[in-house]
């Protein structure tokens, strides 16, 4: 499909969801479980572009992985049950798949090449290449190992004590996994707490992590158990119906069953913040996570500033957030989000130029942007880039604008949500 006609609506929204699955946790699900011994079964496994890569990866490397829909098994046959893959890794356009999995090669005796779709070969690998060649790894690769393709031979890592000089979890994950895989404690100094999947993951399958205020400490050469994970609704995937229940006049919608960990609910915080008709109920813990349900409703919200520790808790939901913004009274500021420049596309040009195309009043700045609120948003032809939250975002503005949209290259919403439309057609009143 090369585009789709979305038409605005009058009628408002209602019902219940339930989102796909966690993309952060069904990554590290499908990594811990091909490095343990023993089954592990997933179920609600998000059934995306970006995590079939994961599996793929693993697959390469030997590991018996089974999926039917939304359920996986891994046969798991520890570290030393890896093997060598025989042709280079398509990680198409998973950065996530990429750096975490740099991490688990970091530490295995093989050589592996791997490469990336357009997108994904201009994302920044240096982050983890350069702290990963320090623990003993050879990394080489377009620019010395700034970008992808890859080749990679490692193994004989020996630990470091490493102090992130990003917010990212992605570059604390592959320095964990590759502290799993070295000989020592390896330690990772985080001045700004970001998502800790990886660390309740490795505590799910058995592994001992420590967590003492800023610092991270993993012993290496430890031996992991398969064991049985639930994936909670992706946070990340539900607030784009947050966002379109608060600006749809008329509207009351409820996200079953959504991942609530404490590192991942910024996009909660700012919601309140701005006003918004909010409800978190049925909070529960399964695998070291924290699962509810949330109802928004129509509301009147007002600008803020966001910036500080909220960005890392919320860096994915910034694109959505932006087109509330558009919708509340008096303007928001988001700052701190250096970040967003170095996701699937440079999101602050994206939503930036976007939302201007759409009708609102936005400005970007070198670490975020700032919204004039209160915009009659219009319609016309925009094109997701690509990037699967620029999609949803477009999507969701279509509810609000003045005349049909017209979103062009709308499959990679397949990437993190493929029933996305099914779901929001379903939640319009009929």
């Amino acid at each position: 499909m090369d585009s789709k006609k979305l038409s605005p609506i009058t009628s408002g929204l209602s019902g219940d969801i339930y989102v796909p699955g966690d993309k952060s946790i069904s990554h590290r699900a499908i990594i811990f479980g091909s490095l343990s011994y023993g089954k592990t079964s997933i179920t609600n496994f998000l059934d995306g572009e970006d995590c079939m890569r994961s599996i793929h990866a693993f697959q390469a490397m030997g590991v018996v992985i089974k999926k039917e829909a939304q359920e996986v098994t891994i046969e798991g046959s520890g570290v030393e049950g890896l093997l060598e893959p025989l042709t280079p890794i398509n990680l198409g356009n998973s950065g996530t798949t990429a750096r975490l999995l740099i991490g688990v090669l970091a530490g295995l005796p093989f050589h592996v090449t791997l490469y990336g779709d357009d997108s994904l070969s201009v994302r920044p690998m240096d982050r983890v290449t350069v702290p990963l060649r320090e623990m003993g790894a050879h990394i080489d690769g377009r620019e010395n190992g700034k970008y992808l393709p890859l080749a990679m031979r490692g193994g004989n890592l020996h630990s470091i004590s490493f102090e992130s000089p990003v917010k990212s979890a992605q570059v604390k994950s592959a320095i964990l996994l590759a502290g799993l895989l070295a000989e020592g404690s390896t330690e990772v100094i985080e001045k700004t707490t970001t998502r800790n999947h990886t660390e309740n993951m490795l505590q799910a399958f058995g592994g001992d992590i420590t967590v003492e205020n800023e610092k991270i400490i993993v012993d290496g050469e430890q031996k992991l158990t398969g064991t049985t994970i639930q994936v909670p609704g992706d946070i990340s995937s539900a607030a784009f119906f947050l966002v379109a229940a608060a600006i749809v006049p008329n509207s009351e919608l409820t996200i079953r069953d959504v991942g609530l960990n404490h590192t991942r609910t910024g996009i909660i915080n700012v919601l309140q913040l701005m006003g918004v008709d909010i409800d978190v109920v049925e909070e529960r813990h399964i695998g070291g996570e924290t699962i509810g349900s949330i109802t928004v409703r129509s509301s009147d919200v007002k600008g803020i500033e966001i910036g500080g520790d909220l960005i890392p808790r919320m860096i994915d939901e910034i694109p959505i957030v932006a087109l509330l913004a558009t919708q509340a009274k008096g303007t928001t500021i988001i700052r701190d989000a250096e970040e967003l420049r170095y996701k699937e596309t440079d999101r602050i040009a994206s939503v930036v130029n976007t939302l201007q195309a759409l009708g609102a009043s936005v400005t970007a700045t070198n670490d975020g942007m700032i919204i004039e609120g209160q915009s009659k948003l219009t319609g016309g032809s925009v094109d997701s880039l690509g990037d699967h939250r620029i999609g949803m975002m477009i999507a969701i503005a279509s509810l609000i604008t003045t005349d049909q949209v017209t979103l062009n290259n709308p499959d990679c919403i397949n990437i993190s949500y493929p029933t996305f439309f099914e779901h929001l057609d379903k939640s319009i009143k009929k």
